[in-house]
């Protein structure tokens, strides 16, 4: 019988789920990605960037994180290859959606989609600005943080 490798616990450490969103900007054959950083404990967002699919807004991602987390954080993603272009290897822990370690920020854009109309998959609802669409996802993330506060 083979053995299965031990899941690492991080229950200890300060862990971040990051992941990213599809949407719409101007029409449905813009597509923007909004990349979200989520501290797993307290449920809030800690960073967000807005941009491609590319290791570019994934780095905009790990700078719009705070120091402290950054110099000492875990930081759980799916497998998209930049995220390991970006993230130090001591610190980064890829693993697929199965394993769950990315449910929280997964959790967390299911509600960004239910409540905000220009988020939804298939809407009439979108931003003609990238700026609008910026200032209602902000919006959004400081009275989804506060509720977490």
């Amino acid at each position: 019988m083979g053995s299965r490798p031990a899941k690492k616990n991080y229950a200890r450490e300060v862990v971040i789920e990051a992941d990213e969103l599809w949407s719409f900007i101007g029409s449905k054959r813009q597509v923007w990605w909004v990349w979200v950083a989520l501290d797993a404990r307290t449920r809030q967002v800690v960073g967000m960037a807005v941009g491609d699919r590319d290791q570019f807004t994934a780095e905009c991602l790990w700078d719009a994180l705070p120091r402290r987390y950054r110099n000492r954080a875990v930081v759980a993603t799916d497998l998209l290859p930049v995220y390991r272009a970006v993230v130090p290897p001591g610190q980064h822990a890829p693993a697929g959606k199965e394993a769950g370690l990315t449910a929280h920020v997964e959790r967390f854009f299911g509600t960004l989609r239910q409540r905000c109309a220009r988020f939804v998959r298939k809407t009439l609802s979108f931003s003609r600005k990238m700026e609008n669409h910026v200032g209602a996802l902000w919006y959004f993330v400081r009275e989804y943080n506060l509720c977490r506060a």
